[in-house]
């Protein structure tokens, strides 16, 4: 979104007249697996986060942002119980060592917005949500 002064004239240089707004979204995912870390991270590198539709598990992308050393390892003792074998996604990503898990916590996410393929841009991870069940987190309509 750009915000403008009324009053001001248009320049092509950046300018305090003319601000360009970014518009972040908020909604709730499932947790439905998690990647190995890399480098110098502990714990895991991203979780995989999914939303429900017609019943079944979706996978809508991964958020490896909004963690801190201390949110990490304790997100990882809160998701370790829940590993499965296989996962709960019904298109399960192409992750290779990805941990899954019973789809049993829900994550507060913001994002900028939904891809054509339905999957979340630029994703931060805000918090664990423990009002909110996993089937009643839901893939939005598609819009017309």
């Amino acid at each position: 979104m750009v915000a403008k002064n009324l009053a001001s004239r248009y320049v092509e240089s950046r300018s305090r007249d003319w601000l360009k707004v970014k518009v972040h979204r908020e909604d709730e995912f499932v947790i439905g697996g998690f990647t190995k870390p890399v480098g110098a991270r502990k714990h895991f590198g991203a979780l995989l986060l999914g939303a429900y539709q017609g019943g079944k598990l979706h996978f809508v992308g991964k958020v490896g942002t909004g963690f801190d050393e201390s949110s990490l390892a304790s997100l990882y003792e809160k998701v370790r119980p829940y590993a499965v074998k296989r996962p709960a996604f019904v298109d399960p990503p192409k992750e290779k060592d990805a941990t899954y898990l019973a789809p049993k916590l829900v994550a507060q996410i913001s994002f900028q917005e939904w891809t054509a393929d339905m999957k979340l841009r630029q994703p931060v991870f805000l918090g664990l949500r423990d009002d909110k069940k996993p089937k009643e987190v839901l893939l939005p309509e598609p819009q017309k």
